[in-house]
């Protein structure tokens, strides 16, 4: 596969009130935590991530094209620590939107969607130019859609700190605990195939498939709540990624299960993904976390309820037995990932 390098910026959504786990006994949450944390037999995170890369190769001296964008080669700090993330407030931008979206759609602007209910590619606007308004409107927007892929955009062009301003505008932003980051952008988290990598091709001697479906680092106490995703490089083909609707994935279920999952809590771990960081030689920025979340939740703009696992991070349903968690967090993650007709797949 020829070289590719994806660029992920994301901010931390507050989850509501009623989402929290106040109603739960804190034994039984801090029970289930601390057993996380004492099993760390769910295997490797992230195995395939590399902490390190060549340099030659990315100038183009061992016969690879040059990096075609050398300020955002990532970088790996040992020395960089950063403290625990702290509590803040959240307002949804989008919640301040007009709906009939008079500066991010107007007339002009062509909307291809991909499916019924999660996908839409978008020309003929350039997000780096909106104003107030206008990115309150995508905002709302991607809450509507899910996944919003927007053609022909700049932010590959312009400067690292303007692209961080933009993202940074609809809250504060997510700090990775062990990716690379472009130098002096921490909160720039990098997906990154180096010039000459050989990973893929040593992972599928041991494996079927590639395929990995996650929700990004739950494990924090507020994930994000929306993702800016750019591409730097890519291949001419390969990489396209596949997008679940967990509303759709909800409403799929029957009214009996759907309401035994409302008021069920599950718990998120970074362990595996740290210690993974660790083994390879790469960074922990600050010491991973065992959260916990409700298996159903609610978006703060739409009012849409969704399911909230995935296999990569969450590990035990609160107050169940071991096997009866294994046994229900597999349907869901099952149904999940095999619900084609509530899948997007997105082409770079």
């Amino acid at each position: 596969m020829n070289d590719a390098k994806v660029l992920t910026m994301t901010y931390k959504a507050m989850p509501k009130p009623w989402e929290t786990c106040n109603t739960l006994a804190t034994q039984t949450i801090q029970s289930t935590a601390a057993r996380v944390m004492a099993d760390q037999s769910q295997g490797q995170y992230k195995s395939r991530i590399p902490t390190s890369y060549d340099k030659d190769a990315e100038a183009g001296l061992k016969g690879y094209p040059a990096a075609k964008y050398p300020q955002y080669l990532p970088t790996w700090d040992p020395e960089q620590k950063s403290p625990p993330l702290k509590a803040f407030e959240y307002h949804d931008r989008g919640k301040n939107a007009d709906p009939s979206y008079p500066e991010l759609l107007p007339k002009e602007v062509a909307v291809k969607h991909l499916t019924p209910t999660i996908g839409s590619e978008i020309t003929g606007v350039q997000l780096s130019q909106l104003t107030a308004a206008g990115k309150d409107q995508l905002a709302r927007f991607v809450a509507e859609r899910k996944v919003v892929a927007f053609r022909d955009q700049d932010f590959a062009s312009l400067p690292i700190a303007e692209a961080v301003e933009f993202a940074r505008y609809f809250g504060p932003l997510h700090v990775h605990s062990t990716s690379g980051a472009p130098a002096g952008f921490p909160e720039v988290h990098l997906v990154h195939r180096a010039a000459g990598d050989q990973g893929s091709s040593a992972y599928f001697e041991s494996h079927t498939t590639s395929v990995a479906w996650h929700s990004d680092v739950t494990y924090e106490a507020q994930p994000p709540g929306i993702a800016f995703l750019y591409v730097l490089e890519k291949p001419e083909t390969g990489g396209d990624t596949l997008f679940a609707d967990t509303v759709q994935a909800y409403r799929r279920l029957s009214p009996a299960i759907q309401e035994r999952l409302h008021g069920l809590y599950a718990t998120h771990s970074g362990l595996e993904q740290a210690n993974a960081s660790s083994a390879r030689g790469g960074v922990v920025r600050r010491e991973p976390l065992v959260s916990t979340h409700p298996i159903v939740r609610t978006h703060p703009v739409t009012g849409e309820k969704a399911l909230f696992v995935n296999p990569q991070s969450t590990r035990e349903i609160v107050g169940f037995k071991k096997e009866e968690s294994a046994m229900l967090l597999k349907f869901l993650q099952d149904h999940i990932a095999t619900g084609a007709n509530f899948h997007a797949r997105l082409r770079w």
